[in-house]
């Protein structure tokens, strides 16, 4: 039932516009489909083929390992799953009646690429593994993965399960948000504890392009016989940001090397200046306070080519005196071409103290009085 129901999603999604801008590709890339984006806009730099739905492997468990850490209670112990952990392929090392946490299942699919994490992670989370496919094809919408069905939660093969070079990079821009996803895929080896009794161990993570080029952080491999090599990465230098997805490709390490070399190339940092604001202040010495931010939002940009990017204001109405310099005022949210690329929260640059009435001598006063009392006041 999950397989025909997949297929039919499959097919609808494939009738939406994916919204991916489209760019030149890099000669000698051997890959069958990538992408080549900037991480904070989601711009495409390098394609070839980047809509065409594959399978995609253990790149798969980029998804649920997001939703593992979104789950919460991270620390929290429990006994794996018996029959969810009996599977083919890549392990963690699970054996029935090992007590867990959820951050070390994360941690056993992004680096070793445990399969048996992944399936441990989807019956408790999912209830089943259809339950927990569900659950990734939602998030998945959320994110704007039009061209993507999943099936499986670690990648090994089944009717449906796939997804564009596209999509697979949108998906790990949002994972790349989660503080805990970015840090446990930037580790080349990690120390964890499990079993029965937990104990110490380490686990060594099979993405070798970390050691192997400048600047990658992340992101996952995965392999099949049907799927090939496939892999998702990450790289910063100079302040730019960069995803990288080749997908049935034989040569993945050479050819992300090859597409950052090229992207870096042509990109630079841009910091979005931010606009005049002001805010108004009530009974003060002054009736309004210049803002400033201390977090300007940045991209990565090609080379003399600012993009369109529009801002949307959200500051407090007004404050009442006193104010003091760096009080928080609101935030300003900066989008280009449709996609959120980051906030900046505002505080006021100066502060005012209350305004103090005019002193008026004892004549003032009586002619003021007498001026009144005549006029009718």
């Amino acid at each position: 039932m999950m397989k025909k129901l997949c297929s039919i999603f499959a097919a609808v999604l494939f009738m939406i516009p994916s919204g991916t801008c489209y760019a030149e590709g890099v000669a000698g890339i051997s890959a069958k489909s990538y992408v080549l984006i900037e991480k904070n806009t989601a711009r495409v730099l390098y394609e070839k083929d980047p809509d065409m739905k594959l399978p995609m492997a253990s790149t798969t468990k980029i998804m649920t390992a997001l939703l593992c850490l979104e789950s919460g209670e991270l620390d929290k112990p429990f006994v794996v799953d018996p029959e969810a952990i009996k599977t083919e392929g890549s392990s963690m090392g699970l054996v029935e009646g090992d007590i867990v946490t959820k951050r070390a299942l994360t941690i056993g699919m992004l680096l070793p690429s445990g399969n048996d994490a992944a399936n441990a992670a989807a019956v408790l989370l999912g209830g089943s593994f259809e339950g927990f496919a569900k659950m990734m094809n939602e998030r998945a919408e959320a994110i704007g993965m039009t061209r993507t069905c999943f099936v499986t939660p670690s990648g090994l093969e089944a009717e449906g399960h796939g997804a564009s070079a596209y999509d697979m990079a949108l998906l790990a821009r949002e994972a790349l948000k989660n503080k805990d996803f970015a840090d446990i895929c930037s580790k080349q080896t990690m120390k964890l504890s499990f079993g029965n009794p937990p104990y110490d161990r380490w686990l060594k993570n099979t993405n070798k392009l970390l050691s192997m080029y400048e600047g990658v952080n992340g992101v996952k491999t995965g392999f099949t016989d049907e799927a090939g090599r496939c892999l998702v990465s990450s790289c910063e230098r100079n302040g730019v940001s960069l995803i990288c997805v080749t997908l049935n490709d034989p040569n993945d390490y050479s050819d992300h090397a090859a597409l950052y070399d090229k992207g870096f190339s042509q990109t630079e940092k841009y910091v979005i200046p931010l606009s005049e604001q002001t805010i108004d202040v009530v009974g003060g010495e002054k009736d309004k306070l210049r803002l400033r931010t201390d977090d300007s939002v940045s991209i990565g940009i090609k080379k003399s080519e600012i993009p369109d990017i529009t801002e949307e204001i959200n500051i407090r109405h007004f404050m009442y005196a006193p104010v003091e310099e760096g009080t928080h005022a609101g935030y300003v949210d900066y989008y280009c071409e449709g996609v959120h690329i980051g906030r900046s929260e505002l505080y006021t640059s100066e502060g005012t103290d209350i305004k103090k009435e005019e002193k008026k001598s004892f004549s003032e006063k009586f002619f003021e009085l007498w001026e009144n009392i005549f006029s009718g006041k």
